[in-house]
């Protein structure tokens, strides 16, 4: 069987974990780069043998055969690329986010579904290990359902250094599209509940290095009653990293206390928490690696497509939400209860 056939396009930041988790799968082959700078194009093909390279997913898709087209690009001008992937009839893996407009995002969700191809989000930490074990949680025999939650994310993310993407620094809304979009897709993964309402505030202090709001804060309800406290920020002013989830449940309470573990539990009465295990893993990496195992596996096995676009949606309204009360909208409603 020949292997999945991908073409790469962008070759910034992110595509160096996909160029290495591709090389890594048995059942995937790279096959194609696309990039608009020739001197970067030049150096990315000359380390991945037999690939065919070019400026354009049209030119490339026209020389080579493909099966996938792999969007490592910023959000914004996709445009083109979703097109070509289109009418090329290549299935579509972006990174997060699809668009940095629901409009655009909800027509490359069209576009693909008239052209009869998959289009699925790199929601890639939903396969953290940690995320997976906090889902667990919720159990009805363990914390029970969630009623009430506090997601709290303070970074200092320097746009400046060099294995970070540029694009957010010049972003309208850089916190709510390129990071809070993660935090809003583990709420409704984790808790399985949809948003109902929102209201939201966001605002960049004196000493951001953004253009755009870096800060978000915002009350959330979600189906059910869930009710969660947000708050985020790429602008915190102190390099060590804040991040504590802590969700409340009828039995007890769930706390993570790092991005990418520290996960802990207790039932009401218990006088201390109890750690929950977690395998060892590399982050970035290794939940890619799952993410792209079940997108291979839709192909190969039929089994659902993870992270679709069309789910991918519910988060963006999140964000789009958050615009539209912090621009004087008030509490914005998304669906009924």
């Amino acid at each position: 069987m020949t292997a999945l056939r991908f073409i790469l396009i962008g070759l910034g930041a992110r595509s160096r974990i996909w160029r290495r988790v591709l090389k890594e799968h048995p059942d995937c082959s790279l096959v194609g780069l696309v990039e608009t700078d020739r001197d970067r194009l030049a150096g990315v093909l000359a380390e991945t043998a037999g690939a065919v390279g070019g400026i354009s997913l049209d030119e490339v898709a026209a020389e080579v055969e493909a099966d996938v087209a792999l969007l490592c690009t910023p959000p914004g001008g996709r445009q083109s690329q979703v097109a070509a992937a289109c009418a090329a009839g290549l299935g579509i893996l972006a990174e997060k986010p699809l668009a940095d407009t629901l409009t655009d995002a909800e027509s490359y969700v069209i576009a693909a579904k008239e052209a009869g191809v998959p289009i699925a989000v790199g929601l890639n930490f939903r396969y953290l290990a940690v995320t997976q074990a906090l889902k667990s949680l919720f159990s009805p025999d363990r914390l029970g359902p969630p009623e009430f939650g506090r997601f709290t994310y303070e970074r200092w993310r320097d746009g400046r250094l060099p294995n970070l993407n540029k694009y957010p620094m010049s972003m309208k809304q850089p916190m709510l599209w390129e990071q809070s979009i993660h935090h809003f897709d583990l709420m409704r993964f984790v808790y399985g509940v949809e948003p109902v309402c929102i209201s939201a505030r966001t605002f960049n202090p004196s000493w951001s290095m953004y253009d755009g709001d870096a800060n978000v804060g915002a009350l959330i309800t979600f189906t059910g009653g869930l009710e969660v406290t947000y708050q985020g920020t790429w602008a915190g002013n102190w390099q060590k990293m804040g991040f504590e989830w802590r969700t409340e449940c009828q039995r007890g309470v769930a706390l993570q206390q790092e991005m990418f573990g520290a996960l802990s539990y207790a039932i009401r009465d218990d006088p201390e928490l109890t750690p929950v295990p977690l395998p060892e893993s590399e982050p970035w990496v290794d939940d890619a690696r799952a993410l792209l195992a079940d997108f291979v596996s839709h192909f190969r096995k039929g089994i659902p497509l993870p992270c679709p676009g069309t789910d991918h949606l519910n988060s963006l309204r999140m964000v789009e939400a958050c615009i539209r009360s912090s621009n004087g909208e008030g509490t914005v409603s998304l669906c009924e209860q």
